[in-house]
């Protein structure tokens, strides 16, 4: 076994934890898509794809290195938003939280002297900066352009594509 009981441990904590993002943000591409706002629905339903493939990651890595898989009971979803602001926030709030997870991953790698999982995990490092990074500026945006202009988000979204 390539890997310690403790980072295997913490590893099957996150793989729920991604798993539960990707409902997150299914949930929150289906209120977009409750507001007629397809272009940022199709986002986020992408991102909940993405999430999805996160835990995988995890998945194949545990598997890869000879660990026991165990993936937690996944809290359901917030489903109900008073705003797009709400929504957004949410999931930079998650972005966040997932940066301090994948960073603890790090430190029991770094601790255990394990670096395969440091390698591994380094990719995990890269992606939060992108993901942290594309909430913040969809959220300033959405804070900018106010309740009333949501059609500029739609534009926005349908650029990124």
């Amino acid at each position: 076994m390539l890997i310690s009981k403790e980072l295997n441990a913490a590893i099957n904590v996150q793989i729920g934890r991604e798993f539960g993002a990707s409902h997150q943000y299914v949930n929150i591409a289906a209120y977009f898509d409750s507001l007629s706002l397809k272009k940022l629905a199709k986002r986020f339903y992408k991102q909940g794809e993405e999430e999805r493939e996160h835990a995988m990651k995890f998945v194949n890595y545990l598997v890869d290195a000879g660990g026991e898989v165990k993936i937690p009971a996944i809290d359901a979803p917030k489903a109900t938003f008073s705003s797009v602001e709400e929504a957004v926030k949410l999931s930079l709030d998650w972005e966040l939280e997932v940066t301090r997870l994948i960073n603890n991953l790090m430190d029991i790698a770094i601790k255990e002297k394990d670096y395969i999982a440091q390698q591994f995990l380094d990719w995990y490092t890269n992606e939060q900066l992108e993901e942290v990074s594309t909430m913040d500026s969809l959220l300033r945006l959405v804070q900018n352009t106010g309740p009333d202009h949501l059609i500029l988000l739609e534009i926005y979204a349908g650029q990124k594509d």
